[in-house]
């Protein structure tokens, strides 16, 4: 249940679950953020690309006029009016405030840190590269090694497979990152086989792609053109997500990959299973073009994806939402996720229906995650 904190005159009060609480979604720092994109480029990235930075700037898809919606202008930063710290920082980038009004308010055991730094937007390859290091750089000194419940995502310049792969093997050992992390808005389907180096890559290390909405790829979000309003974009984000589960599927990647993990962040759920039951019956018509694939589509996204809360699916009778989550292993392939600090928060208290078995509650509210993220 998404709980917009801004919109009443009380804050919500936390209310312990009796749960543990792993967090897959939070938001330490975005490309739109000025202050903090200053000082990661002041403080982490290179003298020589410094100077790059100050000649030529960023030269993204967006600035080409290719792109769909950005935050709706209503929440500055996308983000709840009470994320704001006292210090005047943008919301999610003070370290001391998310303790306060995140870790230490739900006990949060763990929370998994996804930038949104726009590294892989950058029409210079190079430059997208080491944008990624220097985000990384600062993820490792002013977040992971002060806040032990903290682990992060590895930033890669993903429309690059080897220098994604670069960036791995830098840092695919270091414990405090435990998956590496893509947008949705990509400039082909993610199962193109430029993209192999960094599934390669990522599998050296056991770590999973993780999928989040976004980024620019300089493509409509729609396959119609672009649309007209930012709800249609907020609301058509899985089309873009159900093109890539495709092209994994049918370009191979699991056969040539078979422990590869992926989850979907932010996409949405529910459209999964009438999804894949699609993609089944036009595999058992079309498999001679697709001869490689041993499996029918749904046994290998069943087996490859998995997926984050936030946006919760909110049908109207509880009874639906757990059909849906029999369609999804019994709920195995969900993990919670708050999108903390956006406008679009989900409380660990009011995400889930209270209808659900106890059993059920805590593998989405932690033991999915532990298992999926290696945590102890």
């Amino acid at each position: 249940m998404t709980v917009e904190l801004e919109t009443t005159s009380q804050p919500h009060v936390p209310q312990k679950t009796g749960l543990a609480v792993i967090d897959t979604d939070i938001h330490n720092f975005d490309v739109h953020i000025d202050p903090v994109f200053r000082q990661i480029i002041t403080d982490y990235l290179s003298p020589e690309w410094q100077d790059f930075h100050r000649m030529f700037g960023q030269r993204a898809h967006y600035m080409r006029g290719l792109h769909g919606g950005s935050y709706p202008r209503f929440h500055r930063n996308a983000a709840r009016v009470d994320a704001w710290p006292p210090n005047g920082r943008p919301p999610g980038t003070d370290l001391d405030f998310m303790r306060l009004q995140l870790l230490d308010a739900w006990d949060i055991e763990y929370g998994i840190l996804n930038p949104l730094a726009g590294a892989g937007g950058q029409l210079n390859m190079e430059y997208g590269a080491q944008l990624a290091r220097a985000v990384n750089d600062y993820q490792v000194a002013e977040w992971l090694e002060p806040e032990p419940r903290l682990r992060a995502s590895i930033l890669v310049n993903y429309e690059d497979g080897e220098l994604a792969a670069q960036e791995i093997h830098r840092r695919g050992n270091d414990p405090g990152f435990v998956q590496v992390l893509t947008v949705v808005r990509t400039s082909e389907p993610l199962g193109k086989r430029k993209y192999w180096k960094m599934y390669e890559a990522a599998l050296e290390y056991d770590l999973p792609i993780g999928i989040h909405v976004g980024g620019q790829g300089g493509h409509p979000l729609t396959a119609a053109g672009w649309p007209s309003y930012y709800l249609e974009d907020h609301c058509g984000m899985p089309q873009a997500y159900q093109a890539h589960i495709a092209s994994f599927v049918c370009e191979g990647v699991f056969e040539h990959f078979p422990e590869l993990r992926i989850v979907i962040i932010e996409g949405g759920f529910a459209w999964v299973p009438s999804f894949a039951w699609r993609m089944d019956r036009s595999w058992k018509r079309l498999k001679a073009e697709v001869p490689f694939l041993k499996k029918a589509p749904s046994e290998y996204i069943l087996e490859h994806f998995w997926f984050t809360s936030q946006p919760m699916e909110e049908p109207r009778q509880p009874r639906h939402f757990e059909q849906i989550l029999e369609h999804l292993d019994g709920g195995s392939r969900l993990m919670f996720a708050t999108d903390y600090p956006h406008w679009d928060f989900d409380s660990p208290d009011r995400a889930l229906p209270g209808t659900l078995p106890f059993e059920v509650r805590r593998n989405i509210m932690s033991e999915n995650a532990r298992q999926f993220y290696r945590l102890a």
